[in-house]
């Protein structure tokens, strides 16, 4: 498989791991605390593997920056967080962070 998709793949799934944080309420919910713990690992397991062949700053920055944006946008539509302008502005300066490393 191709690294970057690796990374976007791992990304994505910091986003499902850090909602499902929100569902564990703490790791008292015992399904909630185990789709955390599930997606954890793969995203770990995915961006470790796609660093074999990758930039590491370039790597998790990117991995990080996808799960940063794809919570966000998440939670705005879960949990109703505020999707006020300059919420969005900054999602919007995470992602062109994200494109310029991508091409840097």
């Amino acid at each position: 498989m191709n690294p970057w998709v690796m990374v976007v793949l791992a990304g994505i799934l910091e986003t499902a791991w850090a909602i499902g944080l929100k569902y564990s309420e703490g790791f008292t919910r015992l399904w909630p605390t185990l789709f955390t713990a599930v997606t954890v690992v793969c995203s770990f397991w995915l961006l470790s593997t796609a660093m074999r062949s990758l930039p590491v700053g370039t790597a998790y920055a990117v991995w990080v920056g996808i799960g940063a944006v794809g919570t966000a946008i998440t939670a705005i539509f879960l949990f109703d967080e505020s999707a006020n302008l300059m919420r969005l502005a900054g999602i919007a300066l995470i992602v062109a962070g994200i494109v310029a490393l991508k091409l840097a």
